[in-house]
């Protein structure tokens, strides 16, 4: 018997919320975004009619409104979204214990189980939970159905908004095959690129395309990408409410002036690995690797990675790591309007002591004190609040404002 999978997406979910507190304004192309003044001027959320006008998210306020002169702007509040988010998500909890957030707005939801209880029919259920979410909430939601989580996301993405698709072992072909490869869930910039250059344009093509070759292209993801064209994802949904430990720990910043020189670079990328390492001793898990995103005041972005010698979760450690990636690949003397510093390749921090043997006692000893001394910085933060001590390196120009940043203008993650 086939799984059923739901993917549940609310519909242009931060201006949705906002537009319940303007009711007035649902008929005119509205949208979220950060604070101009503070240079976090992006949109976060469109409603339908800002989307006619071709108003995207993540683009800047002055090329939204070159687009859609009359764009209304509302601001975002976060808190709001994290509360609707976590009612919505127990309602889906009355139909199934299998209830995996993906993102403050998404939801997968196995139903295989529960079904009986509520008809039988996948698609009548969906449009039960559609009905329920709109009128308990005042949104909407897009459900996609399918057999997998992959074609499940693919579903809520074919019809938008307030709509039900369903995807099934008799009906994928005809459907999913004829769309974009970058429809399909994990297929990022990087590995479309790759597969433009081996005319693979279609998720069909992917799909028909030699799973070897993948392989030889791509490694290990390139060949789960062409289990996904073809329907082929057995992940399960995870229960509701359980912990799932962060693939990736992240700290994004856009300053308030624009980084000049070597060494207001190394202060910035100082303060956001300071924060990225705290939160990975709060999580117990320390990283094999380290991601540095740079922006430029033109909006370009540039990004690099590479493995750590040995795992860690010490600011000084990413810090020096982040450095080396950004003196590999960035003109010292360019402008830098923001800065992302993530570690990558998680695991248990308790998995790490292996790796101990690799260093010298001397270099053992050193990582003691450091690790001492980054704990003691905790506790001083834990007892007197995050701003109580930072780095000597932090901007001298923001160090307050890096603990409490204005609206829009500190992107905190984790990648689940």
């Amino acid at each position: 018997m086939d799984r059923v999978i739901f993917h549940c997406d609310l519909n242009s979910f931060y201006a949705s919320v906002e537009l319940l507190s303007h009711p007035e304004l649902r008929h005119l192309p509205v949208a979220v975004c950060g604070d101009p003044d503070s240079r976090h001027g992006i949109i976060l959320a469109k409603n339908e009619p800002a989307k006619k006008f071709g108003v995207k998210t993540a683009e800047t306020i002055w090329q939204a409104r070159k687009k859609c002169p009359d764009l209304v702007l509302l601001p975002a509040h976060h808190s709001k979204y994290r509360e609707f988010s976590k009612k919505v998500n127990g309602l889906y909890q009355a139909y199934t214990d299998l209830v995996e957030p993906f993102g403050i707005d998404e939801s997968w939801l196995d139903v295989t189980g529960t079904l009986h209880l509520f008809g039988g029919d996948p698609r009548a259920l969906a449009n039960r939970l559609r009905h329920e979410v709109r009128s308990r909430f005042g949104l909407t939601i897009s459900v996609g159905v399918s057999f997998n989580k992959v074609f499940a996301k693919l579903g809520s993405d074919y019809k938008k908004p307030d709509a039900t698709t369903v995807i099934t072992q008799e009906n994928f072909k005809s459907m999913v095959w004829p769309l974009p490869v970058t429809d399909l869930l994990y297929v990022g910039r990087a590995a479309a690129r790759a597969f433009e250059k081996f005319g693979i344009r279609t998720i069909g093509d992917l799909a028909a395309f030699d799973r070897e070759s993948l392989y030889t292209l791509l490694g290990k993801n390139g060949v789960q990408l062409h289990d996904f064209a073809n329907g082929l994802d057995a992940s399960p949904v995870a229960p509701a409410n359980q912990h799932t430990p962060p693939k990736s720990v992240g700290n994004g910043y856009t300053f308030p002036r624009n980084l000049q020189g070597r060494e207001e670079i190394r202060a910035g990328i100082a303060q956001l690995s300071d924060q990225v390492a705290v939160r990975l001793r709060k999580c117990g898990m320390k990283c094999q690797g380290v991601s540095l995103a740079i922006r430029d005041p033109a909006f370009r972005d540039l990004s690099r990675q590479q493995r750590l010698s040995s795992p860690t979760d010490l600011g000084r450690e990413l810090s020096q790591a982040a450095m080396e990636l950004a003196e590999s690949c960035w003109n010292m003397d360019q402008p830098v309007r923001a800065l992302t510093v993530t570690a990558i390749y998680l695991i248990p921090a308790g998995e790490a002591g292996a790796q101990m043997n690799l260093f010298s006692g001397q270099q053992e000893e050193k990582r003691e004190k450091l690790q001492k001394l980054e704990g003691a910085m905790d506790a001083i933060r834990a007892k007197f609040g995050p701003g109580a001590i930072v780095p000597a390196s932090a901007p001298r120009d923001g160090r307050k404002e890096r603990h409490a940043p204005p609206p829009g203008g500190h992107r905190t993650y984790d990648a689940e």
